[in-house]
């Protein structure tokens, strides 16, 4: 095995590290809801920490990656985001979890970017696009992480103990990969700083795309076991079939991504995307049985998929910026997408019903195959190995 796929196989590792850990996390929420006597609405609360510190490292990666090299920002955050996690269990009140968890936010934002930082070089040395199946191990890590979830209450592991173990887990990992995280070289042309600036119409135009396809996909993880209790009517056993479909299809659509775009190219691959996302959802819309709902959400599965790996590939070359500068300013448009589509939803199913939620939503889907197909000569400016 030559030095090249040794680096892929310890940087999937690194993924699927943040992965396991992130679920991990999600999977125990309810007993953190338990042990502080939280309501709903105070939950909800609580959880806003998350996206806050999330917000918060996303201009301090662009910088700190830019500056001081994604290794080192690694090799220090990996570590520390690890660690944070048992944290979090041992939490002994509500004033002490709130800055944990915004911390566990800001640093798991802070590894996305550096993370595809060194992805990005090394997709650049390999001459193919493989950004896809490093997010294919992070879905699949959330799979794992769900799982051993579900044994640790089982075994009535607490969730300090249930993360301690995650956490010793996570650290074999990173001590088996540092050694491939290598130090990057920045050209002195390339743009830095905060990412506190306006996009260039390129890294404007895929971060809008991204945000489409986040909104869609932050709609599907907070509203599908809603929409088929309300709207499909499933029985309570089959409440889940629409997410876990949706979620089967975008694991492993990441996985046959990078083979797709390298044959056909980023841009047919947005497209095709685009009109998944937007079938699907108007199938699950206009025939809400349980079949026909949970095929259009597999469609939709696939549909985001590749909307976050390829437009992260687009960015990560732009001229004008460092790639982690570019990520950052994607990340943060797409993670706007994200963390409004769920109250959206919610605020027009008030207004009028849930599958007009959806419907609009559908239309995420026809965006995203408009932004792709229309101006091409802003994407084709950008010189890339898979090509665009």
């Amino acid at each position: 095995m030559n030095y090249l796929s040794k680096r892929r196989i310890a940087l999937g590792a690194m993924f699927f590290f943040m992965g396991i850990c992130f679920a991990s996390w999600a999977a125990r929420i309810p007993d953190i809801q338990t042990k502080f006597q939280l309501s709903e609405g105070e939950l909800g609360t609580l959880l806003l920490c998350l996206p806050i510190g999330s917000m918060l490292g996303l201009p301090i990666a662009g910088w700190s990656v830019h500056h001081y090299g994604s290794r080192i920002v690694i090799l220090i955050c990996s570590f520390a985001y690890a660690l944070t996690l048992p944290l979090i269990g041992l939490a002994p009140s509500i004033w002490v979890i709130v800055p944990v968890l915004a911390s566990f936010g800001l640093l798991g934002n802070i590894m996305n970017i550096s993370l595809n930082t060194q992805a990005l070089g090394l997709e650049d040395q390999l001459g193919k696009s493989i950004l896809a199946s490093f997010h294919g191990l992070w879905s699949m890590a959330g799979f794992t992480g769900a799982g051993i979830g579900a044994g640790m209450i089982f075994l009535q592991f607490s969730p300090a103990a249930h993360y301690g173990v995650v956490a010793l887990l996570s650290v074999v990992l990173i001590l088996f990969s540092q050694k491939y995280v290598i130090k990057d070289k920045r050209e002195e042309t390339e743009s830095g700083g905060l990412v506190l600036k306006k996009p260039d119409q390129l890294l404007l135009r895929v971060g809008l795309i991204a945000f489409l396809g986040m909104m869609a996909e932050g709609c599907m993880f907070d509203w599908s076991g809603v929409y088929f209790k309300k709207i499909v009517e499933a029985e309570p056993a089959r409440v889940s079939a629409g997410y876990v479909w949706f979620m089967g299809a975008m694991a492993a659509g990441r996985f046959v991504t990078d083979k797709a775009t390298n044959r056909y190219g980023k841009l047919p691959i947005l497209q095709v995307s685009g009109v998944l996302i937007f079938i699907g959802l108007l199938l699950a819309v206009l025939l809400p049985n349980l079949y026909t709902a949970a095929f259009g959400f597999l469609l939709v599965g696939f549909g985001v998929a590749s909307i976050v790996p390829v437009a992260y590939g687009i960015a990560g070359r732009s001229k004008l910026y460092s790639p982690s500068v570019a990520l950052a300013l994607v990340s943060t448009l797409s993670f706007f997408g994200f963390l409004i589509g769920p109250p959206v939803i919610g605020f027009i199913a008030e207004l009028f019903n849930l599958k007009v939620s959806f419907a609009l939503i559908a239309l995420n889907g026809i965006g995203i195959l408009v932004l792709s197909s229309f101006g091409k000569q802003v994407f084709y400016a950008q010189e890339s190995p898979s090509g665009t």
